[in-house]
């Protein structure tokens, strides 16, 4: 079996994220994730919340908070929130953590000592009203090349072009909302990224798996204008990792931090030595240094495309640059945007659903299910309330939940608590058979080729596999004449409620949970032999009748949940 590790995008510590930034990359890196432990591979799967930078600052200073005060709640907040809709994190760590401080500035010094690193006297914005330079996120303004009003300092989040805060049109402090900006000079630390240019290009050249989306995010980044620029990694902040060249002082940086694209990446391998402090694990280098181990790890990140530039160019060169053995990510999934209802879910505005509130009206497994099987992988993706009430009806209620209630049901009725003995199989189960052992292979390509959609839709045609065996043999039409033969039928039914439950955990981890309870089963073990896999539940096994997997949402609930989220949060 094969090691792997994942990593999610790392959340902004900023208040709580929506279902977008969720599809994003969280939900299909869980997904994953569970499916490889499912077949039995090794997995480490890290993520963790990001909080350094102008959004905690700007989130600590509107909650009246001490910014690490704020950072601790909403860490745990978010761990909460994760843990609501089943995200099997291995470890949920912080990028403020004593790990990722030492580990960043070990990382600064050495790219310094490869020449990788130069300091630049610059001219930066300065809020007079403020009374402080405003680094790229504390300024907003029209993007110069969409005409998006509000675009950040660093980047536009519609067209996602980078962008420096003097670029900006109409520029607004977004701490005060002040406009009387000018510009005054500073220092700061650059990492030479242009010096690894083409090492980039050959590395993304050499990725010939990955998506579209992904290449051709980095590619752009790397030829549009100048190509790829120096980037500075410090700013003048007092919320930050200190800047240090490794463990000791840098001259002229004093008070100032790390830029929060810097070391944010850093901490997915800080978290791997949070989660073997806190005793979760043990040899966090095996996984991360390609000199102990890590050469035989397969690294998947998730992400939405917006985060694209940072993984594919910045953090590449920062571990590139260092030339010290750090494992470089084998394949990066990217994602579009989920839309929300004609428009944009915006954590700064408020609109759309949020996961707490996700968690308040419905279980996770409904989520899971609808976002999963729209993941926006080939364009953006839109959620509607009608769409998610009519596909969670149809699959979830109709399809699977309907198939478990029948047939459980009707064999208590008619042969008591426990699988029936009797009958011979014959042309309907063989042909069922064929067909489940055709769509598991399908399955398994799909989920192995991260390929959310397509993985969902057999998965959904598998469940339909099991109501049309069903319809075509009909056990309670044939228990009038031929019970042994219903009991065949019943029998084949009842095995494939455990097939379901665990080709189904990683979209519906709780629904599999409770169907492999309802057929008490604890061999959860993946099939590798569809006929097999359809006789483990043997006759006399016991079985109970499970309350309904999912219920119906009703016109009433959907007219109401389209009301209430249609405004802006407060």
């Amino acid at each position: 079996m094969a090691r792997h590790l994942i990593t999610s995008a790392i959340p902004y510590i900023n208040g709580i994220k929506h279902l977008g930034n969720l599809v994003g990359s969280q939900l299909p890196a869980d997904l994953f994730a569970r499916y490889l432990r499912g077949r039995g591979h090794e997995v480490l799967f890290l993520c963790a919340t990001d909080e350094h930078g102008t959004p905690a600052e700007l989130a600590a200073a509107k909650a009246g908070k001490p910014v690490a005060d704020y950072c601790a709640e909403m860490h745990d907040v978010q761990a909460k929130i994760a843990d609501g809709f089943g995200l099997s994190f291995d470890h949920f760590g912080r990028s403020s953590s004593a790990q990722n401080r030492k580990l960043t500035q070990a990382f600064a010094g050495r790219l310094h000592d490869q020449g990788l690193i130069r300091e630049v006297t610059e001219e930066q914005v300065y809020s007079v009203t403020d009374g402080r330079f405003l680094p790229d996120r504390y300024i907003e303004g029209t993007c110069p090349n969409c005409g998006f009003e509000d675009a950040r300092g660093d980047q536009c989040d519609n067209c996602t072009k980078q962008l420096d805060p003097t670029d900006l049109i109409n520029p607004r402090s977004t701490i005060s909302g002040a406009t009387d900006l000018e510009v005054r000079t500073t220092k700061h630390l650059y990492l030479e990224q242009s010096k690894l240019k083409g090492q980039l290009a050959d590395w993304i050249d050499s990725k010939g798996d990955w998506p579209i989306l992904t290449t051709s995010i980095a590619k752009k980044w790397l030829t549009d204008g100048d190509g790829l620029q120096d980037r500075g990694i410090t700013r003048d902040l007092d919320w930050g990792i200190p800047v240090k060249d490794g463990d000791k002082d840098w001259p002229g940086m004093e008070g100032k931090v790390f830029y929060v694209w810097f070391d944010a990446p850093i901490e997915y391998i800080a978290c791997a030595q949070e989660w073997v402090d806190a005793g979760k694990g043990s040899d966090w280098e095996s996984w991360w240094r390609t000199d102990k181990g890590a050469a035989d790890v397969r690294y998947t990140q998730f992400m939405g495309k917006d985060n694209v530039p940072f993984h594919t160019l910045s953090f590449p060169a920062t571990i590139m640059g260092a030339d010290d053995n750090w494992k470089l990510v084998d394949y990066i999934k990217s994602f579009n945007y989920l839309n929300y209802d004609g428009g944009q879910f915006s954590t700064s505005r408020g609109r759309g659903v949020f996961m707490d509130q996700a968690l308040e009206i419905l279980p996770a497994d409904y989520w899971r299910w609808w976002l999963l099987s729209h993941a926006p992988e080939s364009s953006d993706a839109e959620f509607t309330w009608d769409t998610f009430t009519q596909d969670v009806n149809k699959d979830l209620s109709d399809v699977l939940g309907n198939f478990v209630s029948r047939i459980t049901k009707f064999c208590r009725s008619k042969f008591g608590d426990a699988v029936p003995t009797g009958g011979t199989e014959g042309p309907a189960e063989a042909a069922l058979i064929e067909e489940l052992t055709r769509r598991l292979k399908a399955y398994e390509g799909h989920m192995d080729a991260i390929e959310v959609r397509k993985a969902a839709a057999e998965l959904r045609a598998i469940w339909v596999a099991g109501n049309e065996y069903l319809q075509a043999t009909a056990p309670w039409t044939t228990f009038k004449t031929d019970p042994e033969q219903a009991a065949c039928q019943v029998r084949m039914g009842l095995n494939l409620i455990r097939l379901y439950a665990i080709l189904s955990a990683p979209f519906i981890p709780d629904a599999a949970k409770t169907m492999l309870a309802a057929v008490r089963s604890d061999d959860a073990d993946w099939p590798t032999d569809i006929a097999a896999a359809l006789h483990a539940l043997p006759a006399g096994h016991a079985f109970d009748v499970p309350e309904n997997l999912f219920r119906k949402i009703t016109e009433a609930e959907r007219d109401d949940w389209a009301e209430r989220f249609a405004g802006v949060r407060t």
